[in-house]
Order: structure tokens, then C-alpha cells, then sequence
């Protein structure tokens, strides 16, 4: 599997604990996911209906070799939240071709499917799907 060392980082973390342990990073991460800068709003942003939450993101892959991601979550979603700030703290800064080469399902290695509904997890693979789709378009096709 081709990880950005970031993410294949907290792959790594989640990993090694136990399925109760795993809730509690998890919601760690939900809190550690950054505020949007004032000069973006929600409006200018893509939805990722997918997630049960309303979760809102945008990539910026003007300099290829370091994409930057922003997403909005509300803090009443810590799981969505969660999800999101993984994705924030493995892949922003990443390369282009390093966020195309991220497998789609990496999220399973987290090993959260024990602890968080299918549905849930679906969430984060239409966010996934949603930056690789966005980083492609502006970085001339760079796909996985």
C-alpha cells in the first residue's frame, strides 16, 4: 500500500491499540481539525453527502507538489470531524501523485470497521474519492 509517510503514520497509531482506544484518537482528531481560514466559506466548497454529517471540503493542488486541504465539520460530529482531520493531517502537503496513489479503501487499515458503522466509513471513502478527484482536475490528471 503507498501511504504518504504522514498517513501511513497514523495507520500505523491506529493499528496498535485496541478497538476502544481507537474511538478515543479517533475523537482526539476531532478536535484537532483546523478552522477554515476567514477568506473561505462554506458556499465555495464541495459537500460530501456520503457523510451523515454535513461535511464540506476544498483542495488547493495549484503547486503540485504540495496540495493543500481545508474541510468544515460541525463540532457535534465528532466522527465526521475525526475522518476528516485524519485525511487533513496524513495528506495535506502531500504531492499530487502521492494523494493519487493513496488506495481508496486505505481506511480500512485503520481498523476501525469493529468500532464505526459501514456507514460511517463510507463517509470518509466519499471524502477520499472527493480530493483525489479534485487534486486530479487541477493538477492536469495526475490519477492513481
Amino acid at each position: 500500500m503507498s501511504l504518504p509517510s504522514a498517513l501511513a503514520e497514523i495507520v500505523d497509531d491506529f493499528s496498535a491499540l485496541a478497538d476502544s482506544d481507537k474511538v478515543t484518537l479517533l475523537l482526539e482528531f476531532a478536535s484537532e481539525l483546523p478552522d477554515l481560514p476567514e477568506s473561505m466559506h462554506e458556499e465555495a466548497m464541495e459537500p460530501v453527502p456520503e457523510c451523515q454529517s454535513p461535511i464540506f471540503l476544498s483542495v488547493d493542488a495549484a503547486d503540485r507538489s504540495a496540495v493543500t486541504l481545508y474541510f468544515s465539520a460541525p463540532p457535534e460530529a465528532p466522527t465526521t470531524r475525526g475522518f476528516a482531520s485524519i485525511l487533513h493531517q496524513g495528506l495535506n502537503g502531500a504531492s499530487a501523485q502521492e494523494i493519487a496513489e493513496v488506495p481508496a479503501d486505505f481506511f480500512h487499515d485503520l481498523g476501525l470497521a469493529a468500532v464505526i458503522s459501514p456507514l460511517r466509513l463510507r463517509g470518509m471513502a466519499g471524502m477520499l474519492a472527493r480530493i483525489k478527484r479534485q487534486v486530479a482536475e487541477q493538477s492536469g490528471g495526475v490519477s492513481s
